[in-house]
């Protein structure tokens, strides 16, 4: 791979899915995606403008940090460093291809790296469905008022 690449790294424990709209409409629909489905967003990072702040050019970037404290509560509880990595967060960023991206770490990499009981997966796993609907219609058909929320 080429190190200046800025394509997504394979294997690394990042779930890394490409989506069809640009950051900021991407990170609309994870923000009503969020919201339909009763997850807090604690916050959103705009590393693009925070960098044009500074005078310095970067890639469009935001990353949402975002879950349930009530499902979080017992990980946290099974295992206090799972609190490095949640809440959950998903970082949704632009290749140097102009590729939109909406990458976040694998339920397996989490339940790995903090040894979650099996019992507690099912905590941290909705991130997957959620991304999915987010770069796929199901999202926009909710936000134009159609079939109501995924």
């Amino acid at each position: 791979m080429n190190p200046r690449s800025t394509r997504p790294h394979v294997g690394s424990g990042i779930v890394s899915k490409a989506s069809p709209y640009s950051v900021e409409e991407t990170v609309t629909r994870m923000e009503y995606s969020l919201g339909v489905h009763g997850l807090t967003l604690f916050a959103r990072i705009d590393h693009g403008a925070e960098a044009r702040r500074v005078g310095k050019v970067t890639q469009e970037a935001q990353l949402l940090l975002f879950g349930n404290p009530r499902a979080a509560a017992p990980v946290l509880v099974a295992s206090p460093l799972a609190g490095l990595d949640l809440p959950l967060k998903a970082l949704v960023w632009e290749d140097d291809e102009g590729q939109v991206w909406v990458s976040y770490n694998s339920v397996t990499f989490l339940t790995a790296r903090h040894a979650i009981p099996g019992g507690l997966t099912e905590n941290v796993s909705g991130v997957d469905a959620l991304v999915d609907a987010v770069v796929h219609d199901e999202v926009a058909v909710a936000l134009e008022g159609g079939m109501g929320p995924v």
